[in-house]
């Protein structure tokens, strides 16, 4: 059972995955830490000195200075600030993605289109469109050399 275990974890799509993973975890604490630190401030600094991070309802009914006071004081609160600052990152994320992936597919070869084989030909004594394999015309019946290339 080890063995089959070994074997399994060792295929390349494994590997591929889980070093895929670890990449995506570490991109995702970039990208929130460019939401939180680099676009949010400057939004909120437009939008009147708001800290998203600290928009919260509180849900106690007791008032609260802050989110991590009402934290702290174990109140319900719906973080919606957070919210926003997970969407933000989702939306970077998701677009960087998308990005990325179309890149790969520009990258990736095209089929090529294989060359069109004729169908037809035309009659090298009446000069009619006849099959390509026709040995006899059937128009002005004159013989046709089968090596002929027109």
């Amino acid at each position: 059972m080890l063995k089959e275990f070994k074997e399994f974890a060792m295929r390349g799509n494994v590997l591929d995955m889980a070093i895929g993973i670890i990449i995506g975890a570490a991109f995702g604490k970039i990208v929130t830490s460019l939401v939180t630190d680099v676009v949010m401030p400057p939004i909120g600094l437009l939008l009147g000195k708001i800290d998203f991070s600290n928009l919260y309802f509180n849900l106690s009914g007791q008032p609260y200075a802050s989110l991590a006071a009402a934290k702290a004081a174990g109140a319900s609160t719906i973080n919606y600030g957070l919210f926003i600052n997970t969407v933000i990152d989702f939306i970077i994320v998701a677009f960087v993605i998308f990005l990325l992936i179309r890149q790969v597919n520009k990258l990736k070869r095209q089929p090529e289109v294989a060359a069109a084989v004729p169908i037809i030909k035309e009659c090298p004594y009446c000069l009619s469109v006849i099959p390509v394999k026709a040995v006899r015309c059937p128009h002005c019946t004159s013989e046709l050399k089968s090596a002929q290339k027109m």
